[in-house]
């Protein structure tokens, strides 16, 4: 028999005979699969091949996919089993769950999730085998019959979905499902799984297709981590910044403008201002030209610029005026080049960091937008650097930093970076990307920064670092990106002057630090669960006097906090002092003063924070010291001068 050699995990070599699974050799405790040449491969599928072997553990990145997949192939079972005739199409793992899609004859209600939950947990108990099966395409065309979406999946030859030259399918007790796999090793082996919701998906989209029954589920590798997870959730739903920005009056979506388009309160609006001041100031001190474009162009700027030939199902449709076609524009890129171009350039003006807070327009289908978080008017913090050769390297690792310590003084801390490199079919050279990605990579190795590369998936014209933040409550958020073009300055013929007199194409830097305003802010909300620090919170200090001879105090230390450039109000309303405190505290105010006689007396104030703690008979120029201070540090939580603190909610 053929003998193959396999690598193992603690570096030893086993030669043994082809068809050998990965169970027969490894330790398999704590594992859904097993990794072979770092691809997950099923523990009891034979290998035919030389490579390295090691167990997929189910608490990892990679061992969730696996156990989610193998939970939506068993929600599919259960479905089929309760619901005769049912046709099932896609069930993939996504982040933190799965899902799967099912056309039948009604809508899926509560009580349904609850049966067919009950079912699946009868599939599971059984501990049912996953046997992986190579087909035809014509077998699988035959086995799939009465399945129409499996069948289009085959005949569209979708590899993702297991459908290739072979098809491979995965059975356990008469149930089959096409598939890639790999599952784990039993329906036994999804230990901790729930149904949580059913929404409606097109297939594959498309509007014009029919419209599914969509069953979204979680699933864990412990009844404990299932839990935490649950917690997770629930923690999310009360820092939902949806809700935030109406019980803060910070924003709202009016249905007579349109979805994905919110309209920003005073508050909010405040809120805004503040966060843009401090970027522009930073974006001064770090040598950027500030610039505005226009929020219109003529199709053939987005012509030359290809996203008409890209991106034209994302853009609204174009306005006829003047004999010409206009469109709002999608993207702030092509207007920064033609700036660069509006004259000749020479070595020595480069870098040019050009910089604007510029509005662009994006028609994000109305089942994806989500509040802040998806939009469709998104206000970018838009920078686009214009390089030499030689000052690539030190720009990108520059504007790494700079992006890293803007992002820390909002509060986030916790960083992970992606470089997506090039991807079969791209533009340029293969000597520039390589010098690109080489910059790019250096650049988050110099700010140590924990990273993956994700090879070949950059985008066709430039490599690219995409940064992620974890917020308070552990979730993963896609914010800045730093990516390198090699094609826009071909497509504008972007040139300058070297100082051996020859004209020379410079290198792109597309740069988003906030990604948008809208996003960052709705991040920033959850974040913060709306407590926003001292610096960013629209009002910063509310004064509570109580009682009616205490108001004319009230508005004197009021005057005093906003002589001090704090942003301070009085409640003066009829009612209970208790009451005036607790209404300050839902609407967030990280400081709140209680003024009786003895304040009014000493000329002092009593301190309450969020969090509880207080101090009382504060010297007033003490606590506008205090607070000054704090403001102008940009501190991420509100403090007493004694040094108890609170943190983030």
């Amino acid at each position: 028999m053929r003998q193959i050699q396999l690598k193992l995990p603690d570096g030893s070599v086993r030669q043994v005979a082809a068809g050998t699974t990965p169970a027969e050799l490894l330790d398999t405790t704590g594992a859904v699969a097993a990794l072979v040449d770092e691809e997950p491969w099923d523990l009891h599928r034979g290998l035919d091949r030389d490579a390295a072997v090691a167990p997929l553990p189910a608490a990892s990145r990679q061992g969730r996919e696996v156990l989610r997949h193998s939970a939506a192939h068993v929600l599919a079972q259960a479905v089929t089993d309760l619901y005769p005739g049912a046709k099932y199409a896609i069930g993939p793992p996504v982040e933190d769950g799965f899902y799967y899609d099912f056309d039948v004859a009604e809508p899926f209600t509560p009580d349904d999730l609850e049966r067919i939950e009950a079912r699946m947990r009868e599939i599971v108990a059984q501990g049912q085998p996953f046997e992986r099966e190579e087909l035809t395409r014509e077998e699988g065309l035959r086995l799939f019959a009465e399945q129409p979406y499996k069948r289009e999946i085959i005949q569209a030859v979708d590899e993702s979905e297991g459908a290739g030259p072979s098809i491979s399918v995965y059975r356990n007790d008469g149930f089959a499902d096409l598939c890639r796999g790999p599952h784990v090793p039993t329906t036994g082996d999804v230990p901790a799984f729930k149904l949580m919701r059913v929404a409606g998906a097109y297939w594959r989209g498309d509007e014009s297709r029919p419209q599914l029954q969509r069953i979204y589920g979680t699933a864990w590798e412990s009844e404990e981590a299932l839990a935490a997870h649950l917690h997770r959730l629930e923690e999310a739903e009360r820092r939902d910044h949806r809700r935030l920005g109406l019980e803060l009056d910070l924003f709202h979506f009016p249905s007579e403008i349109g979805g994905g388009l919110p309209v920003f309160h005073p508050k909010g609006g405040l809120v805004r201002k503040l966060m843009e001041d401090y970027s522009k100031a930073e974006h001064e001190r770090g040598g950027y030209d500030f610039v505005w474009t226009p929020h219109l162009a003529k199709s053939t700027l987005f012509e030359t610029s290809g996203h008409l030939g890209w991106y034209a199902d994302s853009m609204y449709p174009p306005m006829e005026m003047e004999g010409a076609r206009y469109y709002p524009k999608p993207m702030n890129c092509p207007f920064h080049i033609l700036i660069y171009r509006s004259r000749g350039r020479s070595y020595r003006e480069l870098p040019m960091r050009l910089f604007e807070f510029g509005t662009v327009y994006r028609f994000e289908r109305s089942g994806v937008i989500h509040g802040l978080t998806r939009v469709r008017g998104i206000t970018q913090d838009d920078a686009h650097i214009f390089c030499t050769r030689e000052q690539l390297g030190p720009e990108l690792a520059s504007l790494l930093d700079f992006v890293l310590r803007l992002l820390r003084t909002f509060g986030l801390t916790e960083f992970e970076a992606e470089l997506a490199t090039r991807p079969d079919k791209f533009v340029g050279n293969p000597q520039e990307w390589e010098q690109a990605e080489a910059a790019l990579r250096d650049a988050i190795e110099a700010a140590g920064l924990p990273y993956v590369v994700a090879e070949g998936e950059g985008n066709f014209y430039a490599p690219k670092i995409d940064v992620h933040v974890r917020d308070a409550i552990g979730r993963r958020w896609q914010l800045s990106t730093l990516q390198v073009d090699f094609q826009l300055p071909q497509l504008f013929d972007l040139e300058y002057t070297g100082a051996d007199n020859a004209r020379h194409q410079p290198f792109m830097i597309h740069r988003a630090l906030f990604g948008s305003i809208e996003r960052f802010f709705g991040i920033l909300l959850e974040h913060y669960s709306g407590a926003l620090p001292t610096w960013l919170a629209p009002v910063q200090v509310r004064l509570v006097p109580i009682a009616d001879r205490h108001l004319a105090y009230a508005g004197e230390v009021a005057e005093r906090l906003r002589a001090a450039g704090l942003r301070a109000e009085v409640d003066d309303s009829s009612g209970r002092m208790q009451a005036k405190v607790r209404d300050a505290q839902l609407a967030k105010v990280p400081y709140v003063l209680v003024l009786g006689d003895r304040d009014q007396a000493a000329g002092a104030v009593s301190v309450r924070l969020l969090d509880g703690s207080e101090r009382r008979g504060m010297p007033l120029d003490a606590f506008v010291e205090h607070v000054g201070a704090e403001v102008a540090a940009r501190e991420t939580g509100a403090s007493l001068p004694d040094g108890a603190e609170t943190g983030v909610p």
